[in-house]
């Protein structure tokens, strides 16, 4: 029999990169600001998160100027959208039995 959790992705273990998947897969970009109220996180732990999810590169980020301030935004890359999805079936096959 195969393992059920063997197709969940370790990059979503974390509540914290879970949320901002979330976010990220409803909206086409959302700032630094944004996503760091919604999760109520402070800006060390939202960025690390970031970070993590950047180097796999499941986000892209967007540095730009509004105005003369500087404005952050990220959005779900097309592989990170594929992954978070299949992290979702995966997720519904889990809680429905396998």
């Amino acid at each position: 029999m195969k393992n059920i959790i063997s197709d969940l992705n370790k990059a979503f273990e974390n509540r914290v990169r879970l949320g901002i998947m979330s976010i990220l897969m409803v909206h086409d970009d959302v700032d630094f600001n944004t996503i760091k109220e919604t999760l109520n996180l402070t800006d060390g732990n939202l960025a690390s998160h970031l970070k993590a999810l950047e180097s796999i590169e499941y986000i892209s980020m967007n540095k730009e100027f509004v105005g003369r301030k500087p404005r952050t935004s990220y959005s779900a890359s097309e592989p990170g959208k594929l992954a978070f999805k299949s992290h979702l079936n995966a997720l519904e096959k889990l809680i429905q039995g396998g």
